[in-house]
């Protein structure tokens, strides 16, 4: 069971960057994914959520209109997608995927209802 964040880099403010997120060992489809992000010092911020089929999305509201979350559940793909488009030095943070099994997506912002992480991935935004 294992999820493996890969995209992150130092950028510019103003541009963007795709994280990705792969997923391998269980049954990917099953679980609603998640993208979250920490700073050294702050609590792990939600960033968004992706259901199963991909039809329901959650954002937090410091990144809605900016960045979309997406997903592959091909059968030789698993994955998770982060567009990040307009970034801005404040969303300078190690960005984590994560994947739950809770129903309602309600609960899909709280970190806790995430049973499997990533190892993250280091995005740095210059002003």
């Amino acid at each position: 069971v294992q999820l493996e964040e890969s995209g992150g880099g130092l950028v510019q403010a103003g541009t963007s960057l795709r994280l990705s997120c792969v997923a391998s060992g269980w049954t990917f489809s099953s679980y609603v994914m998640g993208w979250f992000r920490q700073v050294p010092g702050k609590e792990r911020e939600f960033v968004a959520a992706v259901s199963w089929g991909a039809l329901n999305t959650v954002y937090g509201d410091s990144v809605k209109g900016r960045f979309t979350i997406s997903r592959d559940n091909t059968r030789n793909t698993s994955a998770v997608f982060l567009q990040m488009n307009g970034l801005i030095p404040d969303d300078t943070a190690t960005y984590y995927c994560a994947a739950s099994t809770y129903f309602s997506y309600t609960q899909w912002t709280d970190p806790g209802h995430y049973a499997i992480w990533g190892q993250g991935t280091q995005v740095t935004v210059s002003s």
